[in-house]
């Protein structure tokens, strides 16, 4: 395998493992019950949005998919509801 596909199924795999993190914890709460503050659950919902978004980058990177250019939603960090 070539160094930067190997890079490419690590960063899937980082990122597949710190998404299912991220869910595991959202069904602690919500499918079992676990109770949490509103403002930890801001977070956490926050957190696994993030994670989820960095998965399915990875995840296209690794299916060979590049990012659509005229999406506003590709760019890193930007603010998707200011125009």
């Amino acid at each position: 395998m070539v160094n930067s596909e190997q890079s490419i199924v690590e960063d899937y795999e980082f990122a597949w493992v710190a998404w299912q993190k991220q869910l595991s914890r959202i069904h602690d709460v919500f499918l079992k019950g676990e109770k949490i503050s509103p403002d930890r659950l801001k977070g956490l919902l926050n957190r696994e949005s993030r994670a989820k978004n960095a998965y399915d980058e990875a995840r296209n990177r690794l299916l060979g998919i590049l990012p659509d250019p005229s999406s506003s939603s590709g760019k890193k960090g930007e603010n998707p509801f200011k125009e």
